[in-house]
């Protein structure tokens, strides 16, 4: 069997490689190269997966059995994937818990709305679109779905893991690394559901191989820890000890912060209900074995996350003020 992987190099796409590679796939990488090839003996075709030409060459030359999107973030991309790989046994792209439209507990694919896509969001780039963006790609994999095309996504929420380039959870990795009280805002309950990198790439095979044609999935690890927990949690896979100390808006304020300053930080729950891929008989790997990998590669790593939150200075400022309450 012949995968073909768009993207392929660095986060999700790197280890959706691996994924395939130990379920026997050929596979092919197709990107503009700008980053380096992780991978000896793994093929390398060169394109720009926005360029359609480019997406219909690859098809005819790899000619894959499934096709794996790593890196779409436009719906005309995926219009383009989707006449491109038609005859493939599967295409399936990455979409996003970001493309539900409203707050729900627990976000469900057939239940729960997705954001609307104007014409002038869908060409857009900004975050503020990346949602109603995803959610127009889900409908796009919906309507080839109808049109006979074996396509599907995969709605993960903030993903973490070995080789993470956004570095948002590797911000509390060195944190609980490097001090031993560290601030948490809010109550420290704030609930955002979480993706380990190697249960996507997981995921996305499974879809590709056991997925219904249109279907969209979602994926999260298995146990939902708040922040507050996932501090104590990195300390363990650190094997050391951390006082998490809390900070309400008002007393992060005195030190000029606001609690979306953080990382990961949400005030209202982000979940996904994952039973619809789990009935595919996939599973999540265990949050302590997937730590212990996530922590280890981020220490061999030269990241630190830092600039994703408030300097160490105005978090000590915040607990000076705490400390005199």
């Amino acid at each position: 069997m012949n995968a073909l992987v768009i993207g392929g190099t660095r986060f999700i796409g790197r280890h959706t490689v691996e994924e395939l590679r130990s379920h026997d796939y050929d596979v092919t990488v197709f990107n503009r190269g700008n980053h380096e090839n992780p991978f000896e003996t793994v093929e390398h075709v060169t394109g720009d997966r926005t360029d359609p030409e480019a997406l219909e060459d690859a098809a005819q030359r790899i000619d894959p059995d499934v096709v794996v999107d790593c890196v779409a973030y436009h719906p005309d991309e995926v219009r383009h994937a989707v006449d491109a790989f038609a005859d493939a046994n599967a295409y399936v792209v990455i979409s996003s818990g970001a493309a539900y439209g409203i707050d729900a507990i627990p976000k469900r694919e057939d239940e729960t709305r997705l954001h609307e896509c104007t014409d002038e969001q869908a060409t857009d780039d900004s975050w503020e679109t990346y949602g109603p963006r995803k959610a127009a790609i889900d409908r796009v994999v919906a309507a080839a779905g109808e049109a006979g095309v074996n396509a599907m996504s995969v709605r993960p929420p903030v993903v973490y893991g070995p080789h993470d380039y956004t570095e948002r959870f590797g911000y509390w990795v060195d944190r609980v690394a490097n001090h031993d009280r560290v601030v948490v805002p809010g109550d420290g309950d704030g609930l955002r559901h979480m993706v380990f990198v190697e249960d996507v790439a997981s995921a996305l095979v499974r879809v590709a191989e056991h997925g219904d044609s249109g279907e969209s999935y979602n994926v999260g690890d298995r146990r939902l820890p708040i922040l507050e927990e996932w501090v104590g949690l990195v300390a363990d896979a650190l094997d050391t000890e951390v006082e998490v100390v809390t900070a309400n808006a008002r007393e992060l304020a005195a030190a000029d912060l606001a609690p979306e300053d953080f990382p990961l930080h949400l005030d209202y729950p982000h979940v996904l209900s994952t039973a619809k891929l789990a009935a595919l008989g996939w599973e999540a790997t265990p949050i302590e074995d997937a730590l212990d990998r996530t922590v280890r590669a981020f220490r061999e790593s030269e990241r630190t996350g830092r600039e994703n939150g408030p300097e160490r200075a105005t978090e000590e400022r915040v607990l000076g003020i705490l400390d005199t309450v």
